[in-house]
């Protein structure tokens, strides 16, 4: 649905050159909801808008459902926008216009028939819940109601394609949360495929397929959500993941580790799927002569799959941890020592 393909990006700015895309290489499925992270700078804003050339790259190629859109004229790029509505982080609403009116422009400038109009927008707002707000005007509502009639506005024209431009960047956590439901459910019913930038990996675990990590204008990590998610391999990648999921160790616990180093074993269990549901500690009592301490621990979802860590003391002989290690890999669960000073 959406590729690059080498993709670059330059601005001149004060005679000098900045490369905000690097050679970019990625594929969108048709009907996927796809997420791009990164922090401040990375060239995700950049990327986003080479999708529907606010931004023309100055080289590689963006093919847009089979189109290359830097080879077509302007006319062309013009139809092809049609099929790609935006959503922006600060709404973009008009304060001079009504609720309806705000969601009737595009509609309006494709030079739309009345009646088509006013049916259009009324199912709109009714499928973003303010069919009641048509006659107020933007500051009359709140920051998510307005993030709602920017939705409604972009799904006007009926698109293939809807890009979120930072869209929950500037609401409150509750209000972020119905704003993703809003959107998986445009996903789900339209089948419209959604590309979504962000700097907060909790969106991406809401509400993404796949994703993919950008770093100085390069994709450094891409994957399926629980994939990254679950072993993330590059440092920005394990940092977004951390951010969130509270998988590091805190400082009470390595304290501890790290004053009775040499007395003990520590180790991380990492339990994936149906090994999070199996009574593994408890299988190891009754096995081994071995006593096991949980320090912390955590568990969590992602697409619909148990995911979580522990951190596990293990006290009993070495013969004796080594034979429960045996046991616990013959489980297909990860685990790994945990060294005084290591995270």
């Amino acid at each position: 649905m959406i590729t690059f393909e080498q993709v670059k990006k330059v601005y001149e700015s004060g005679g000098q050159k900045v490369a905000a895309l690097n050679g970019i290489d990625l594929n969108i499925n048709e009907g996927e909801i796809f997420g791009v992270i990164g922090f401040s700078g990375a060239g995700k804003s950049s990327l986003i808008r080479c999708v529907n050339l606010l931004e023309r790259p100055t080289s590689g190629k963006v093919i847009v459902d089979g189109h290359d859109l830097t080879s077509l004229s302007v006319k062309e790029v013009r139809e092809i926008k049609r099929n790609i509505g935006m959503v922006f982080q600060h709404f973009n609403l008009l304060n001079s216009k009504t609720v309806f009116e705000n969601v009737a422009m595009p509609l309006i400038l494709a030079k739309t028939p009345k009646e088509q109009i006013k049916e259009r927008v009324h199912q709109l707002l009714e499928f973003v819940g303010l069919a009641d707000k048509a006659n107020n005007y933007p500051d009359q509502l709140s920051g998510g109601q307005k993030q709602r009639i920017g939705i409604a506005r972009a799904l006007a024209t009926q698109p293939k394609i809807l890009l979120c431009d930072e869209a929950t960047s500037a609401l409150d956590p509750q209000t972020t949360s119905s704003i993703l439901q809003l959107l998986k459910k445009i996903n789900k019913e339209y089948n419209i495929t959604i590309l979504i930038i962000t700097h907060e990996m909790s969106v991406i675990r809401e509400i993404c397929d796949r994703v993919a990590v950008i770093e100085e204008g390069r994709i450094i990590e891409e994957g399926s959500v629980f994939n990254v998610f679950s072993a993330p391999k590059t440092k920005t990648a394990r940092n977004f993941v951390s951010s969130i999921m509270n998988d590091s160790i805190p400082d009470s616990v390595r304290k501890i580790i790290e004053e009775h180093s040499g007395l003990q074993k520590v180790f991380r269990i990492n339990f994936v799927g149906h090994s999070a549901g199996q009574p593994l500690l408890s299988q190891l009592a009754k096995k081994f002569d071995v006593d096991v301490n949980v320090l912390f621990g955590n568990i969590t979802e992602l697409q619909g799959i148990p995911f979580g860590n522990l951190i596990v003391e293990f006290q009993g002989s070495d013969k004796e941890i080594l034979r429960a290690l045996n046991f616990i890999n013959q489980q297909k669960v990860s685990i790994k020592e945990v060294k005084a000073h290591a995270s």
